[in-house]
């Protein structure tokens, strides 16, 4: 199947062509009928599998083959200012050679930004992308009627929208638009939360889910069993003398990537951290200078790192093990993509061996535990099902390579066995 199959405008399939697509990945093949068909979607597919072309395709060519009315056209709401950047980047792209307008309603900018923002949807646009609470911003200053005639809502990454606390304003948001619309709703896990949210917002819906895809066959992926306290020297140590073009490290909160990035930089790594205190003027050009190759390290957060969308990464590393399963396969396949090869690796601290026990299981693999440097001392043993809220049977037991009491041993004990 290509794309000429879906009968798009010739101008779209211009755009198509001038950007290397040819052929739809499988959620592109099974979501672009059903937006074309204006029926109501809710999809569950991971980061990476072309969920973002699946529904903006489809609505690019209905924009472009239906006149024209006042206001807001289509509404796509993503949970961060880099996904939305993303999002946009993409539609200029695909629209390339179509006439329509778009435009990308976020926070941290400027008063010219402010000002561009407010003319879109004063004038008109025929997409809007926004983040969630810089949109209310908007609408409580009275713009609500530039979407009196939207016809598409799309909610992408709803999942993360959810985990961000934006259910309030996503509901707020939806008393501004009318009742009769098409929605589409995309999140990488679907939840109990997501399918009530569906459920409120959603008309009728056509299902679909894609599979989880595991890791590609062309990353390398290792595990460290360490304390807590050991995963920064480890860091360093396996940093230490190594070439990269790219790396990325994920950490858990903010302020361990802020920890990090300092004491990466500290030592003379070519790192930066994206955060949230950072304005977005330095985020941007913190990850200019990634996909310049100027920064090797990024250390990031997992929503904040959505809107890397790079290629050529060859390290990543789980500084902190992701809360939940699906999120290691989003942060490993951004590395080995294509037919390239990279390296994943985890630092499993005591209180993270049940959840990256789940990840094995997700992922139907035993990640290959590697014994630490000797420098870093005893090492806990791994052995998740013996803690409390396991991750359940099955499975073969492991252990470090340096063994462990799962005690701190004095250092006059602290020898290799």
């Amino acid at each position: 199947m290509t794309f000429k199959d879906f009968n798009f405008t010739a101008d779209l399939l211009d755009g198509l062509q001038a950007m290397g697509f040819e052929k739809p990945t499988p959620i592109q093949e099974q979501a672009i009928p059903i937006v074309l068909n204006n029926k109501d979607l809710i999809a569950c597919a991971q980061t990476g599998t072309g969920k973002t072309a699946a529904y903006l395709l489809p609505v690019l060519h209905k924009i472009a083959t239906t006149p024209p009315k006042k206001g807001v056209n289509t509404l796509i709401v993503a949970p961060t200012r880099e996904l939305a950047m993303q999002i946009d980047q993409q539609v200029e792209g695909f629209s390339y050679f179509l006439s329509l307008t778009s435009c990308p309603i976020y926070g941290g900018g400027d008063g010219a930004d402010f000002v561009r923002q407010q003319n879109a949807l004063k004038k008109g646009a025929d997409i809007i992308i926004a983040t969630p609470g810089k949109l209310l911003s908007h609408l409580n200053l009275g713009y609500g009627s530039a979407f009196k005639n939207l016809e598409h809502l799309i909610l992408d990454e709803a999942d993360k929208m959810l985990d961000m606390g934006f259910l309030d304003d996503i509901m707020r948001i939806i008393k501004y638009l009318p009742q009769k619309r098409q929605t589409s709703l995309f999140s990488a896990t679907m939840p109990s939360k997501i399918r009530g949210l569906a459920k409120k917002i959603l008309h009728q819906p056509e299902q679909i889910n894609i599979a989880l895809s595991k890791p590609a066959e062309g990353v390398l992926q290792a595990a460290y069993v360490v304390y807590e306290d050991q995963k920064a020297r480890l860091l360093k140590l396996l940093l230490d003398g190594k070439e990269l073009n790219s790396a990325i490290v994920f950490a858990g909160t903010k302020v361990k990537v802020k920890a990090i990035a300092q004491g990466l930089k500290r030592f003379k790594f070519s790192a930066d951290a994206i955060h949230s205190d950072l304005d977005q003027e330095r985020r941007e050009e913190i990850l200019r200078l990634f996909k310049a190759k100027r920064i090797k390290i990024i250390v990031a957060t997992d929503i904040l790192a959505r809107g890397i969308d790079i290629d050529s990464i060859d390290l990543i590393v789980n500084f902190d093990v992701p809360q939940d399963a699906e999120d290691y396969v989003h942060r490993v396949g951004r590395t080995a993509r294509g037919e390239a090869t990279g390296v994943a690796l985890t630092f499993i601290g005591e209180r993270e061996q049940n959840k990256f026990h789940r990840i094995e299981q997700l992922i139907e693999t035993v990640v290959n535990k590697v014994a630490v440097p000797e420098e870093l001392g005893n090492t806990p043993n791994y052995n998740p099902r013996t803690r409390s809220g396991g991750g359940g049977g099955g499975g073969k037991k492991w252990q470090s390579n340096r063994k462990g009491t799962g005690k701190r041993e004095s250092k006059s004990n602290n020898k290799r066995k």
